[in-house]
């Protein structure tokens, strides 16, 4: 964050610990002491004593020169999700659209620049991508992230245009502001995003935005499958009308659940769509 915008309330300490626990990740699940001196951008000093504090938390324990997260942090997370009545409204829907498709399926919502997945019914098929509640991928490359991003203000929209850092994931990633614009505004029309092998070779995805009772898009549900069983005609075809049906059933769900005046909690990045309602799905 930067230095300007910190408001007098701002307790860096506190960033510096929660920079502390997410310098550790799938690739880095132990560090040592000046590794996460280094990732954090602080001193051996000041690492050491926000990794004891974390470890006297219980949050954090050594293992002989490194160190680790416990499984406490877990309770970070489960915070959230046991407060975010989305994600335990889609679920059963969730499961219901995998065991129509025989394919895993996700709710993601958005993040600042990323989609954080919320809830995941996986299908019993081995995946490439580890995918679990909590991982995070960059919103312009997925189809949740640019389902998403298609129903957001225009300024909005822009201004994250204007920052984004378009990275070639594939080679047949995005990496063009103006392409994004374009693919944006195909999705906003057509009520879907279909990301074909972008963020990952071998890996097709669609996803339809999910709308709270006031027609804001508060998450997106996707389905991933490997292109090398699955044609772009046929997650067309055969995927995405029971996913537009799973996601009217939750848009229903919801509804029901929140009630006028109030809303699930969606997490960041929701916004109120401007585009017309969903179309219905199209006949195999």
């Amino acid at each position: 964050m930067d230095q300007a915008a910190r408001a007098p309330h701002f307790v860096r300490s506190f960033e510096r610990g929660l920079a502390v626990i997410r310098s550790f990740d799938a690739e880095h699940p132990a560090r040592t002491l000046s590794e996460v001196a280094r990732a954090c951008g602080l001193t051996r000093a000041a690492a050491r004593r926000l990794l004891l504090t974390l470890a006297d938390l219980g949050y954090v324990r050594a293992d002989g020169r490194s160190y680790r997260l416990t499984p406490r942090v877990l309770e970070l997370g489960y915070s959230y999700l046991s407060s975010f009545s989305l994600a335990q409204i889609a679920e059963p829907h969730l499961e219901q659209l995998v065991e129509r498709t025989r394919e895993s399926s996700s709710l993601c919502v958005l993040d600042g620049d990323d989609i954080v997945y919320v809830a995941r019914v996986p299908a019993r098929r081995i995946m490439t991508a580890a995918i679990t509640v909590g991982t995070r991928f960059p919103a312009y490359v997925t189809s949740v992230g640019r389902v998403i991003l298609a129903h957001v203000p225009a300024a909005d929209l822009e201004l994250r245009l204007s920052q984004v850092e378009l990275k070639p994931v594939t080679a047949r990633t995005i990496v063009s502001v103006d392409l994004l614009r374009a693919e944006l505004d195909r999705v906003r029309r057509q009520g879907h995003a279909l990301v074909d092998q972008e963020l990952e070779e071998g890996l097709r995805s669609i996803a339809a935005p999910v709308r709270n009772r006031d027609g804001e898009v508060v998450a997106a549900v996707n389905i991933p499958v490997q292109a090398g069983r699955t044609t772009l005609a046929a997650v067309r075809r055969d995927l995405l009308p029971p996913l537009l049906e799973t996601v009217a059933a939750i848009e229903a769900d919801l509804a029901m659940a929140t009630g006028p005046g109030r809303a699930a909690s969606p997490g960041t990045g929701t916004h109120r769509s401007s585009s017309s309602p969903r179309p219905p799905a199209p006949r195999p």
